[in-house]
């Protein structure tokens, strides 16, 4: 009998009954040039490469095969990036990345050099190039296309290009006009396929804080075939389908906490569960910011992770939505996190699960106006009155300079990738 026959692929085993470990990789290690951070951080197809945003207009790619990262920059601020879908060290061809970044056309960069191989442009009305605030690969493709579709979100439009195909795309308006109280209003801002093989149905959110401002479609078609409904009055920051049930969608919204799930088979007007780290639910925090933080479902889709403005990483357990029964008069069931711990000692950016083993990677740091250059918090004006005080009770003369507003810093900039198997037996990836 033929070995490949007899392959059965099976999910990574996780143990969440304990606290995790750091799994050792030297590349991640590595420190960030001071005052800059990571925002996010995504795994190629295989786990052999990890592509860091990062807050100074750049890109850090790590891979196994080297100690040391390799820095891509930009010239301008990076609004989105993702992956080529099936991207690997051991396929040069497709490894490579897009990136969205301010002012300029959707970039096809080489993820081996840095160098750029095609570029997607997007042109307003006033002639203005117009960088898409979020980006989604669909596998599909459609009519003659012979390779992949890339789908770009921004200002009530969606712009569809063929990957092998550089040059102007197709525009999809989200609604009728501007003053049209129909479609999908505002910056769409979130864009998700749903990972069944046999259909190109996709979800798109926008920043638009009002209820239902997330919409389902079908392919190139500019008319939303369904509304999701019954999450806050709040921008969406992030859309994912479970791996693995692909009538599961979720979603995350901004400065709010929690995360939503519906169930698309059923109404899509009322959450199937919320997701949040304590049983009141959603409730706003004040200490939240508008900073996006990334949250992840593992290939599997039994866990779902995300970090938090504390540091924090929480992983949720979805077995809860196997089976659950549908009852639209029922109050929405919260779910609270089956491990949470303490990763980093600042807001955590995004978490990514290994796309073939029991880890997790997660990235940290935020802009602080109250941090010096050592790290530590600056002196408050009560300070500085006394430090005056004192020199006038001695007899010296004392000359109070302008302050000038100093550059942000991060209290922890910083990458990890944690061990949840069975035991503590992770290598290298």
């Amino acid at each position: 009998m033929d070995a490949a026959a007899t392959f059965t692929w099976a999910p990574p085993e996780f143990n969440l009954s304990r606290q995790p470990a750091l799994a050792p990789w030297a590349g991640i290690s590595e420190p960030f040039p001071h005052g800059d951070f990571p925002r996010s951080a995504k795994w190629c197809a295989d786990g052999a490469a990890v592509l860091a945003q990062c807050e100074q207009r750049q890109f850090r790619l790590y891979s196994s095969d080297a100690d040391t990262a390799r820095a891509v920059s930009q010239p301008g601020p990076i609004l989105d990036y993702a992956w080529y879908p099936t991207a690997s060290p051991a396929n040069p061809a497709a490894f490579c990345f897009v990136a969205s970044v301010r002012e300029t056309p959707v970039k096809l960069l080489d993820a081996s050099d840095g160098r750029l191989r095609a570029s997607y442009p997007i042109v307003d009305h006033r002639e203005r190039q117009v960088a898409p605030h979020c980006l989604a690969f669909n596998m599909l493709g459609t009519r003659s296309c012979s390779s992949c579709l890339l789908y770009c979100g921004f200002e009530h439009a969606i712009e569809v290009f063929d990957i092998g195909r550089p040059g102007p795309g197709t525009r999809l308006p989200t609604s009728p006009s501007k003053k049209s109280r129909d479609g999908l209003k505002g910056i769409i801002s979130a864009l998700a396929f749903s990972p069944s093989y046999d259909s190109d149905f996709y979800a798109a959110g926008s920043l638009a804080a009002t209820s239902g401002n997330i919409a389902l479609f079908s392919g190139e078609e500019a008319v939303p075939t369904h509304y999701v409904d019954g999450g806050p009055a709040a921008g969406v920051t992030q859309l994912h389908f479970n791996p693995m049930r692909p009538h599961i969608l979720y979603a995350a919204f901004r400065r709010r906490r929690a995360l939503y799930s519906w169930d698309l088979r059923a109404d899509t007007g009322t959450p199937l569960r919320v997701y949040a780290s304590t049983p009141r639910g959603d409730d706003p925090h004040p200490s939240d910011t508008y900073q996006k933080r990334r949250f992840d479902v593992e290939i599997g889709g039994r866990f779902l992770g995300v970090g938090d403005q504390e540091g924090n990483v929480s992983i949720f357990d979805l077995s809860s939505e196997v089976d659950a029964a549908v009852d639209t008069t029922a109050k929405v069931p919260i779910s609270t996190p089956c491990l949470t711990y303490k990763a980093h000692k600042d807001a955590i950016g995004g978490i990514a699960f290994h796309p073939t083993k029991p880890a997790l990677l997660s990235v940290s740091g935020s802009r602080h106006f109250d941090m010096d250059e050592s790290g530590s918090s600056s002196s408050s004006e009560e300070d500085l009155e006394d430090l005056e005080g004192d020199a006038r009770s001695s007899g010296l003369r004392s000359v109070r300079h302008p302050t000038t507003r100093a550059a942000p810093l991060p209290r922890d900039a910083s990458m990890k990738l944690w061990d949840l198997g069975v035991e503590f037996t992770m290598t290298d990836i």
